[in-house]
C-alpha cells in the first residue's frame, strides 16, 4: 500500500522469489519491515536510474542490481555481465552435438533478481517478455530453456540501462566541472567610508591667515582733557 500511495507500479510475484531479492535494512526478508520497501523505493528514485523502465524490474530489484554491480564499467561487454550474473549458459558438447546447460556460477543473488523479473514478464501476457517466451516455446524449447533465454534477454536490457545511466552521470559531472572552471572570482568591493559632509561637494577652503605688518606699533592718538588745578 505504501508503494501504491507513492505512485509506484506494483506487480504480483511468487512470495519465495520476492523474499530472495528483498533488501531490508535489517538484513532479513520480512515484508512488513517498515524500513524496507518505501525507503528502497525512495533511494532508487533519487539515484535517477532507468532500470525501473525494464518491465518487471521494480525498486527492490533495481536496488539489488545497483548494489551488486556497483560500477558497470567493470564489464566491457554484455557477455561479461551475463557471465557475472549467471545467465550465460555453459556449453556441454558431446561429439558434433552442442548442448548448453544452466550455469550455476556467478552472482546468485543477482541471478535471482533477474529470474524474478523473468517470471513477472512471463506472467503478464501484454509484456514483450511473455511474447518472447512464447516464441521460444514455439521453436521447440522446453519451459526451462525458454525461461533461461528470457533471463539472458533481461540481462542484456539491464546492461544497456546501466551503461546509459553511467554515460549520463559522466556527462553531467563533466558539465559541472566545466561550469566551475568558467567561473571567475572577482575581488570584493571596498567598504564605503562615509564623508564628513552631507553632500558630494568639496568643503570650502579655510579663510586666509592674518599676517601682522612689520615696524613700530602705531601710537595712540587719543587726546585727554587738561587737568584743572
Amino acid at each position: 500500500m505504501e508503494l501504491l500511495a507513492a505512485g509506484e507500479q506494483v506487480l504480483d510475484v511468487q512470495p519465495k522469489l520476492g523474499a530472495r531479492v528483498r533488501l531490508p535494512s535489517s538484513g532479513t526478508s520480512n515484508k512488513n519491515d517498515p524500513n524496507d520497501t518505501r525507503s528502497v523505493a525512495v533511494a532508487v528514485r533519487a539515484s535517477g536510474t532507468t532500470l525501473t523502465e525494464v518491465f518487471g524490474v521494480g525498486p527492490v530489484i533495481a536496488a539489488a542490481v545497483i548494489g551488486d554491480v556497483a560500477d558497470i564499467s567493470r564489464f566491457p561487454t554484455a557477455d561479461r555481465f551475463a557471465s557475472y550474473n549467471g545467465t550465460a549458459p555453459i556449453e556441454v558438447s558431446s561429439g558434433s552435438r552442442k548442448i548448453y546447460r544452466l550455469s550455476m556460477r556467478g552472482n546468485r543473488r543477482l541471478n535471482h533478481a533477474i529470474h524474478m523479473a523473468a517470471v513477472t514478464q512471463i506472467a503478464h501476457k501484454h509484456s514483450d517478455g511473455h511474447a518472447y517466451y512464447q516464441r521460444k516455446l514455439a521453436e521447440g524449447k522446453t519451459p526451462s530453456e525458454a525461461r533461461r533465454a528470457l533471463k539472458r534477454r533481461i540481462s542484456n536490457a539491464i546492461y544497456a540501462r546501466l551503461q546509459a545511466d553511467a554515460h549520463r552521470a559522466a556527462t553531467l559531472a563533466e558539465r559541472a566541472r566545466e561550469g566551475n572552471r568558467g567561473t571567475t572570482l572577482h575581488p570584493a568591493r571596498p567598504a564605503h567610508t562615509p564623508s564628513a559632509g552631507s553632500s558630494g561637494k568639496p568643503l570650502p577652503s579655510p579663510p586666509p591667515r592674518y599676517v601682522r605688518p612689520h615696524g613700530p606699533a602705531p601710537r595712540n592718538h587719543s587726546t585727554t582733557s587738561p587737568r584743572v588745578t
